[in-house]
């Protein structure tokens, strides 16, 4: 391969990197592989792209330079054929509530131009589209008998802030003789004044009738317009038919003369003041109080004082007017709140009913308006907050535009209900579109343009998604493939596109649609670097590059480089070595396993006889209303095509409901009628894709609270008691012991003005982050800056005889990430160890806590192949403690190995939502019949015909739904 067409790399240094040399072919598809912290995003993203975005930054003037982050120089020799780059990260930096899909992807802005051009304005009254007529439409318009037989032209005239007299006297002298008083033409003798407390004045320009001496009728209205400021009335004069036509030069609708403003592309934006609706400012929703707070335990009755915020014992008192007025009435106050009448409960709340003299009661709403007058004190904005949550705003109906803008249509549709489609329906609906001659030379390009964005969405596997969706509401991966959409609409060539895993959350058959994508990228004329650990966009790739062996120190090395086929030939590379086995082996090993262990149907009765979490009714968001069921201590697989419904139903449902009932009243209430088996379980516990704490403070021992037990050691030191050192002055979070010029980081940010901030080692501590005094404490020969750049194997074997120390410690190496060092800052380290690092502190739990229910959400992400057999081994240790684990997840590799399968779908969005399948994982195997149950058989090899017998041996029958 010359040299020329590749993106050299030259003596790459960046963290664990240890002088890597390789090369990125321009215009195809790179993959960068690995064990999870070999240094996959250290070379792709703290190198190649840092490197290529500092020098493009820095080709600009120093003016735009200080509006740009510009990024610190990688530790590399040189790196030649640099292309500008552009960044794709898994995950979701949106926090912005007016940033959707739409305006992402930029579809939002085509669908404005084409409602801008092609839409029809109609009245928002209900009187049908909205017109503008010029003098010679509307003389047409009302010679065709629009306003009746007979009628009168009258133009209102607003009554002058000055003068009023003297203008109407120049009217009558100009020859306008009448006004209109109520239906009768009156007229004007010289020298009358203008009416008192008349705001305009009907003057009476003709009387017509329809289809005679229409070049009057012409002239009459084009000296209508001048008078009338492009606004003329026509009334008729038939007693029977008393109707008015109202004809406006710029647009109006002609029953009921409201006068719309022509349609712009800001009409349209939520994000501009012309289009955004008055009441909730764009965003669709108020900030309200909500009921499900207010009332956290609707089984309650009012003797038992449901209302959370009264019971208290400054409010309590407001119970006794209240029973008072329901004695008045007749209301039982032994009656769930739930059970009462839908009048009742709105009369408590509202009090728009309420009793008269000695019954009279402050309601729900009345008592937070009074609070609402009270917000100067903090403790009222802070009981407040505890029960306000967002509403749809009842002025747009959560459309988030004016009323103008829902008053355009494009064939029907209003534009805010054609993003509320997903992009599947929406896809569906422009298709079926027949647009005219004249609609397609004016939007024909925009209407392309549309089908080519919604197409990229489509391909990149988000049908299930509306444009209307909150972009801060997607996952890592979903955003990351959002904007992959984006960029493929741009037309942007000769760029170096670096992504990190774009695969995270994508169901298996999606991924070969996914290659396809980044394929055409690169046929674009572009670069395409991925950091991946998906099997088919490894086979795929045009170049391959493989670091390793190991992670963490044992890492950072290229073991090979080339094709897929040359990586294949590799004995050194672990990928490689996981790409040329079979990947159905330790499927079949597992179902094996059980057969030898327990015979053929013994699993199956051992997780059937298992307490079980039963969740009825199941119908948040997609959901289609249906009953579930998941057994404790196994290993639970929810599975699904993208947007089925698996994180709706694990997280707003099953963790939601929990957390509700344990009073949280902070988060959405779950969809369903009931959950039960919960009681069987301490804690439920989430565990999903955030990172860990970013400051630099944070290391693996902080986190797991080991580096408590390292400073109790070195402050029970014989040096450490005569200097009055304590435990708490080896914090490098407390001003006791730290260095004061870094406050215990290390390092100190020199600001370069119009250059990237330079990051240089502390010159006080030299980066030992203590001060002198602190360091000069020395336990084992070392100092405590010294045993922070010990790694978790080093330091279990230099503490060996300190159990509590090594114990916590100890639940690190389990997890397989024993190369970490102790005072390594979480900051730098991958998606992959954030996550084991989670796992190692649940493992370091007492067992006297008691049993606890995991989730875990897709806990593969950033995952190499051997690192995900890790995974499965730490979750069998949590369920050999008594717990239950359930996953989230897409990962054949994982879903081969659980006890217990859910499959949901069978589609995304609208199409998904449905239970397909229940049961042990043998069962799934032989009898699914959805996405994820055909892309399994075709992993673990179950349609060769040389182990069918043996599949069907050790076969255990599941449950199809």
């Amino acid at each position: 391969m010359p040299e020329s067409v590749a993106i050299e790399v030259q003596n790459a240094r960046t963290h664990n990197l240890k002088g890597v040399w390789c090369r990125i072919p321009h215009r195809r598809v790179t993959v960068v592989t690995g064990p999870s912290g070999a240094g996959k995003s250290s070379l792709a993203f703290n190198t190649v792209f840092a490197e290529a975005q500092r020098r493009f930054v820095e080709s600009m003037s120093t003016y735009a330079r200080q509006f740009l982050s510009q990024m610190e120089r990688p530790p590399i020799d040189g790196m030649l054929n640099v292309l500008p780059a552009v960044a794709l990260e898994a995950r979701n930096s949106i926090r912005n509530a007016r940033s959707t899909v739409g305006t992402i992807t930029e579809v939002h802005d085509v669908m404005r131009l084409l409602f801008t051009h092609l839409g029809e304005v109609r009245c928002p009254n209900g009187h049908g589209p909205a017109r503008s007529f010029t003098s010679g439409e509307a003389a047409a318009f009302l010679a065709a008998g629009e306003a009746g037989e007979r009628f009168l032209l009258v133009v209102r005239i607003p009554r002058p802030a000055r003068q009023a007299d003297a203008t109407l006297e120049e009217l009558i002298r100009q020859g306008y003789a009448r006004r209109l008083v109520g239906a009768e033409a009156r007229r004007m003798e010289p020298g009358e004044k203008w009416p008192k407390r008349m705001e305009s004045l009907a003057l009476v320009l003709g009387r017509f009738q329809a289809g005679a001496d229409p070049q009057r009728l012409h002239s009459t209205i084009e000296d209508a317009y001048r008078l009338g400021r492009g606004r003329v009335e026509a009334i008729s004069e038939d007693a029977s038919d008393p109707r008015v036509r109202f004809l406006v030069r710029e647009l109006g609708c002609p029953v009921c003369g409201e006068v719309l403003r022509r349609p712009s592309p800001a009409l349209f934006s939520f994000n501009s003041p012309l289009g955004a609706c008055p009441e909730c400012q764009g965003f669709g929703r108020v900030v309200g109080i909500d009921p499900a707070r207010v009332v956290p335990d609707p089984s309650r009755t009012l003797g038992e004082q449901p209302f959370a915020p009264w019971n208290t014992p400054a409010y309590e008192e407001l119970y006794l007017d209240l029973f008072n007025a329901c004695r008045r009435k007749k209301i039982s106050l032994d009656v769930p709140w739930r059970d009462l009448p839908e009048d009742v409960r709105q009369w408590i709340w509202t009090g728009a009913s309420p009793a008269q003299g000695k019954g009279k009661f402050v309601s729900i709403e009345a008592f937070f308006r009074w609070l609402e007058g009270k917000t100067y004190k903090v403790h009222v904005r802070v009981l407040l907050a505890r029960y306000r949550a967002y509403t749809p705003c009842p002025v747009c109906g959560a459309t988030r535009l004016k009323p103008e803008a829902l008053a355009v249509r494009l064939h029907g549709e209003t534009l805010p209900a054609l993003c509320a489609l997903s992009v599947e329906r929406l896809r569906e609906w422009l298709a079926a579109r027949e647009f005219s001659p004249r609609e397609r030379d004016v939007g024909g390009h925009l209407l392309d343009e549309l089908r080519e964005r919604l197409d990229v969405l489509h391909r990149v596997g988000l049908d299930y998604l509306s444009l209307d969706r909150q972009a801060r509401t997607l996952s890592g991966g979903e955003a990351q493939r959002i904007h992959l959409a984006a960029a493929l609409g741009s037309g942007l060539t000769s760029t170096l596109y670096v992504l990190d895993e774009p695969t995270v959350g994508l169901h298996p058959q999606d991924s070969a649609r996914l290659l396809s994508l980044l394929g055409d990228l690169a046929r674009r004329g572009n670069t395409v670097l991925v950091v991946e650990h998906d099997r088919t966009l490894i086979r795929g790739a045009d170049w391959v590059i493989d670091l390793g062996p190991a992670a963490g120190e044992h890492g950072g090395r290229v073991v090979a480089e080339g094709t897929f086929e040359d990586i294949l030939r590799s004995e050194q590379s672990l990928t490689a070595q996981y790409m040329r086995e079979r990947p159905a082996t330790s499927a079949r090993e597992h179902l094996a396993r059980h057969r030898r262990e327990h015979g053929r149907d013994s699993h199956t009765e051992e997780l059937l006889a298992k307490p079980r979490v039963s969740i009825r009714g199941a119908r948040a968001h997609n959901l289609r209303g249906f009953d579930v069921e998941f057994p404790l201590g196994a290993l639970v697989a929810v599975t699904g095509v993208s947007g089925s419904g698996k994180s709706t139903l694990i997280e707003n449902v099953l963790y939601g409901t929990y957390q509700r009932s344990h009073g949280v009243v902070d988060v959405e209430p779950g969809g369903c009628d009931e959950i039960t088996g919960l009681g069987e379980v301490v804690d439920v516990t989430m565990v999903d894709q955030r990172p860990l704490g970013r400051s630099s403070r944070s290391n693996p021992v902080t986190y797991l609270k080991a580096y408590d037990e390292l400073r109790k050691l070195f402050a029970a030191t014989p040096a450490a008691g005569a200097g009055g050192i304590t435990a708490s002055h080896f914090s490098f979070n407390i001003d006791r012991g730290r260095c004061p010029t870094c406050q215990g980081t290390g390092v100190v940010e020199v600001d370069m003005q119009f250059m990237a901030p330079v990051t240089v080692t502390c010159d006080t501590c030299q980066g030992h982050r203590f001060q002198p005094q602190v360091l000069a404490i020395r336990l084992r020969g070392r100092n405590i800056a010294e045993t922070l750049e010990l790694t978790i194997d080093e330091a279990l074997a230099v503490f060996a005889d300190h159990r509590r120390l090594c114990n916590r410690l100890r639940t690190m190496t389990e997890v397989g990430l024993g190369y970490l060092r102790l005072g390594q800052p979480t900051s730098t380290l991958s998606g992959g160890e954030a996550q084991r690092l989670k796992l190692a502190s649940f493992l370091d739990r007492p067992a006297k806590e008691g049993r606890r229910l995991f989730l875990f959400d897709e806990p593969t992400t950033g995952l190499h192949l051997a690192d995900i057999d890790v995974l499965y081994q730490t979750l069998r240790r949590l369920l050999q403690r008594g717990d239950s684990v359930l996953v989230v997840e897409h990962s054949l590799d994982l879903v081969a190995r659980a006890d217990w399968v859910v499959e949901l779908g069978p589609g995304g969005g609208a199409h998904g939502g449905q239970l397909l399948w229940s049961g042990p994982l043998a069962g799934f195997i032989e009898h699914g019949s959805g996405p994820t149950a055909e892309e399994l058989r075709r992993f673990v090899g179950a349609d060769d015909s040389g182990e069918r017998e043996e599949r069907e041996a050790v076969a255990i029958e599941g449950s199809a739904i």
